[in-house]
């Protein structure tokens, strides 16, 4: 189901919407790696973003 977008309350952005492409793309962008990446991460460690951030920053630091 797509994010009500009129609805401004922000307790939807912890964890990352596997479904909506624009918010993976938007969080690889922020984070410098690519779309397929986070969504392996994401199958690997869960949607939640601060999990995925340090996934991605570990990802980083092993290159």
């Amino acid at each position: 189901m797509a994010d009500n977008k009129c609805n401004r309350d922000f307790l939807d952005h912890d964890p990352l919407s596997v479904d909506e492409y624009y918010e993976v793309e938007h969080f690889a962008r922020e984070n410098g790696v690519s779309p397929s990446q986070v969504s392996k991460l994401i199958k690997k460690n869960g949607n939640d973003r601060m999990t995925l951030t340090q996934a991605v920053r570990a990802l980083r630091d092993r290159k």
